[in-house]
């Protein structure tokens, strides 16, 4: 241990020191949601003045507004893209202050290992261990990939931020570290459980006559999702395993009422699967030197062929609107990005490959507007602008508070018709007509 703390103290300095290695030009790689550098990035913005198009990117922006978009409203100096966003990353786009990088979410190591530069990484981590190593915490995602293919490698320290078991790349060594910045210890960014809406509750219940003993659950963000975990919690089912990208609190309500075991997965067997945690503090206390939690990097937990390995994988993944072709769009509001494409696609295609597997893409039938109208979330077409998520030959299931759509092996007719279906009885005759004028309607089709 003697010989790490020595090496500690060589490479600790101030945050005005460890930022002095960014120059003009650089490419800077922060950590991902919780994880994200706090003091680095004030640091950081002071230099302002003696910088120019330095690129910074980031995943899911948390603890408010980077300091270094705040001192540079024209990014003449700093160029801060995004990963996914956030509300926070949303409305900075908004005032063109944040760019989005496209990305299918499995490929992110992918990405670091053969395409991206990075000069410098700049990440939150826990306090070095008696083996020299400092934990990702809730945020492994792509950490490690960042590290190894970064110029120069900056940590700073949070003691706040759990130590999550692996897996793997949970961890990086001081040998491969440059500098150590000591941070100011803040609490994680905490994400309130989002409330659900009766619509949500019938959606859940659709997908609840769905999930069996030895299930494997994914889960999203939303309110849906948690109130499907809750659902879960209640439930007499049981043996429920976890493999999913993101592990939220609904995850901690399952094992606390006995329904999660993990004792039928086929892999990582009573193991709650997951590459970042995003949730109360009561999820990053459950997910602290747990060896239940086993966290890897998003390369092997949204490989399709690596989900596919276990039974019954049970997928739930909001959208924003779908179409009567299938096209599903979970991002954008037109042109806009609102959020990301993230690992829908990635688990959509793995529980499709696995054995008695289901995907569900889950909206309500209907949005209200800014001026208070009611609009259909089933639309002829996607919104003019939109982005396609999903292909629509990959969709399995579609849910509304209506009901479910299976759109598997389906034509064109026989997928708007189910559609139509679990779409608002308010705007089934217009989007009838739709279908009719677009030639994806039968005669033979319900009235």
């Amino acid at each position: 241990m003697s010989k790490y703390i020595e090496m500690y103290k060589s490479k600790l300095v101030s945050p005005e020191k460890a930022v002095s290695v960014v120059k003009s030009g650089d490419w800077v790689e922060w950590g991902s949601f919780a994880c994200r550098p706090l003091v680095l990035d004030r640091a950081l913005a002071q230099r302002k003045d003696e910088l120019q198009n330095v690129k910074v990117r980031a995943v899911c922006t948390a603890y408010g507004v980077p300091e270094i978009v705040k001192v540079d409203p024209t990014r003449e100096h700093f160029c801060y893209n995004n990963w996914h966003f956030s509300v926070i990353d949303r409305k900075l786009s908004d005032k063109g202050l944040c760019s989005y990088v496209p990305q299918l979410y499995r490929e992110a190591v992918g990405y670091f290992n053969n395409y991206i530069q990075v000069d410098v990484a700049m990440l939150q981590v826990t306090p070095m261990d008696q083996h020299g190593y400092f934990n990702f915490g809730p945020s492994v995602s792509h950490a490690y990939a960042t590290c190894n293919n970064a110029k120069i490698v900056i940590l700073e320290i949070n003691e706040n931020i759990p130590r999550a078991l692996g897996g793997n790349s949970e961890s990086i060594h001081i040998s491969e570290v440059d500098f150590i910045v000591e941070g100011e210890n803040t609490p994680l960014q905490q994400t309130p459980v989002i409330p659900f809406s009766e619509e949500d509750r019938m959606i859940a219940n659709h997908i609840m006559e769905e999930i069996e003993d030895g299930s494997c659950i994914q889960l999203g963000i939303g309110g849906m999702p948690n109130v499907v975990g809750k659902m879960l919690a209640e439930s007499d089912l049981k043996d429920i395993g976890v493999h999913t990208e993101m592990l939220v609190d609904a995850f901690v309500d399952m094992y606390e009422a006995g329904a999660l075991t993990g004792r039928k997965k086929n892999i990582d067997q009573r193991k709650i699967v997951y590459t970042f945690a995003l949730g109360s503090q009561r999820l990053y206390d459950f997910i602290n030197n747990n060896p239940m939690c086993a966290t890897y990097p998003v390369n092997y937990t949204n490989n399709p062929n690596i989900i596919a390995q276990n039974d019954k994988v049970v997928s739930i993944n909001n959208a924003v609107e779908i179409d009567l072709f299938g096209q599903v769009n979970s991002e954008t509001s037109g042109v806009r990005q609102i959020s990301g494409t993230g690992g829908q696609v990635d688990f959509i295609d793995g529980a499709y490959n696995s054995k008695g597997g289901k995907s569900f893409i889950c909206l309500t039938s209907t949005y209200r507007d800014k001026n208070g109208k009611n609009i259909s979330r089933i639309k002829p077409f996607l919104s003019n602008g939109s982005i396609a998520t999903t292909h629509r030959a990959a969709v399995q299931y579609v849910i509304t508070e209506y009901g479910k759509a299976v759109l598997k092996a389906k034509t064109t007719w026989q997928r708007a018709e189910a559609l139509i279906a679990i779409a608002h009885p308010d705007f089934r005759d217009e989007l009838i007509k739709e279908a009719e004028k677009n030639g994806i309607w039968r005669r033979s089709n319900m009235r």
